[in-house]
């Protein structure tokens, strides 16, 4: 295929804007990019699709999500609001996640996948959750990510919180399904699972990281509230980092969220052994915990990534958000630049990505890069460079200018029409499920 009348943004190093350009696709690779005129020429057979001088960016990328609380949206939460983090646990997710059914567990993906392809994210890293059906809980999510097009790294979150032969249950879950992906790239991946300290025994701890397979990382919350790391010292006289240091589970494949609450020994730790940082900026505005220090933490050298927390797959979003909540968080507009959220969301999601899915290049448009493509129809109304892009893209852009998204070179949204899902028949089984979900939610929540 032949995208043509393209301006690229390719984020590269330095980033450029190349107007009036084509890219040209083979398989799920791009081949080859240049002047419109130069590449229709040197590629006549292809088939064209015409950008009509939108803007082609790399897809979004999502370094945390959960797919399995898309049935919460609008769902009410009996009695007093809860007053923190742990109460939104106990009231809201740990009761939601233990009415799941696989069909739930299918369908929540659904959704959430069409979401990510109406909004150009075209790799996400989920973190499940279905205590009830774990067993073959990520075959549903996978299936339901091949159907669609999209990338995702799955994993299933091992806690204590549901007794030993829960915690059994999900580790068997996480090692059956790491063993069943092909060794080679692929759109699927797979991390380990775990929940957060405070809902991991030594035993468990210990259990998972005997089994998990070599070359395999982990994707863990760390440190999400205060709760979490008085928790550890209590239980264990260590900080939740030290102690994950000493269990072995952290390492150059490992994904820790969010890291609102840990201290610059922490910071330090991370650094050292290479483990990744996902940001949620909205998640932890709705829950109240606080914000991270992320401009610290890049500055230490750890690699702080951007995610979602389940919130929707517009990445934008998250991207406006980070921008503005550090600034009011700390009473000053000079925090966090553009060009930091570009850092995190663009440059270190991208190379999270390659290294998860051992691929070519993720997140730019070069020759021999993987060719996941959004088209943006933005009209610039001051002038935009590669130097002012970022700024342009917290102030000016939004997901409803995506047209078209593309995976692994296949196009599953075209001028807006999804063409691998049926956004309609999804939504219509979906809100049947999500009504039954939260009658037994309601049920579950009296127990």
């Amino acid at each position: 295929m032949l995208i043509t009348n393209a301006n690229l943004v390719t984020w590269e190093m330095p980033n450029r804007i190349l107007e009036g350009h084509a890219v040209s696709l083979q398989d799920n690779l791009i081949q080859d990019l240049g002047p419109t005129d130069e590449l229709r020429a040197k590629y006549p057979d292809e088939e064209v699709l015409d950008a009509r001088g939108q803007y082609v960016l790399p897809g979004n990328i999502c370094a945390h999500t959960h797919f399995y609380g898309a049935f919460s949206r609008g769902m009410a939460i009996p009695g007093s609001a809860p007053d923190a983090f742990p109460a939104i646990l106990e009231k809201l997710w740990w009761p939601l996640d233990r009415v799941l059914s696989l069909e739930d567990v299918r369908f929540s993906a659904l959704v959430c996948l069409v979401d990510a392809i109406r909004h150009g994210t075209t790799t996400l890293f989920d973190h499940h959750a279905s205590p009830g059906v774990i067993s073959g809980s990520l075959d549903e999510i996978a299936q339901a990510v091949e159907i669609a097009g999209l990338r995702a790294s799955l994993c299933y979150e091992v806690t204590d919180r549901n007794g030993s032969a829960g915690a059994k249950a999900g580790i068997e879950e996480n090692v059956r399904f790491i063993r069943s992906l092909p060794s080679g790239a692929g759109r699927l991946s797979a991390l380990f699972g775990l929940h957060a300290s405070l809902t991991l025994s030594e035993k468990t701890l210990g259990d998972c990281r005997n089994a998990c397979p070599d070359g395999t990382g982990f994707h863990i919350h760390v440190a999400e509230h205060s709760i979490d790391e008085y928790d550890s010292l209590e239980k264990y006289g260590l900080r939740i980092v030290d102690r994950l240091q000493r269990q072995g589970i952290l390492g150059s494949k490992t994904i820790v969220a969010h890291a609102v609450h840990i201290d610059p020994h922490e910071i330090e730790l991370l650094a050292d052994t290479k483990t990744w940082v996902s940001h949620q900026p909205r998640s932890n505005m709705n829950n109240a915990v606080g914000l991270p220090a992320v401009e610290g933490m890049l500055r230490a050298g750890i690699r702080v990534c951007l995610g979602n927390d389940g919130f929707s797959n517009a990445m934008w979003d998250e991207w406006k958000m980070a921008y503005l909540a550090h600034k009011l968080y700390h009473l000053d507009p000079r925090r966090l630049s553009g060009s930091t959220v570009v850092e995190m969301a663009i440059t270190n999601n991208a190379s999270l990505a390659q290294l998860q899915f051992n691929s070519a290049p993720i997140g730019i448009i070069q020759k021999g890069a993987e060719a996941d493509l959004i088209f943006v129809d933005y009209y610039p109304i001051s002038p935009l460079t590669a130097g002012n892009l970022p700024w342009h893209m917290i102030f000016g852009f939004n997901e409803s200018m995506i047209t078209t998204t593309i995976a692994a070179g296949k196009v599953l949204m075209k001028d807006r029409e999804l063409q691998t899902l049926d956004e309609e028949k999804i939504a219509y089984q979906a809100r049947i499920l999500a009504g039954q979900v939260w009658n037994r939610y309601a049920a579950e929540f009296e127990k």
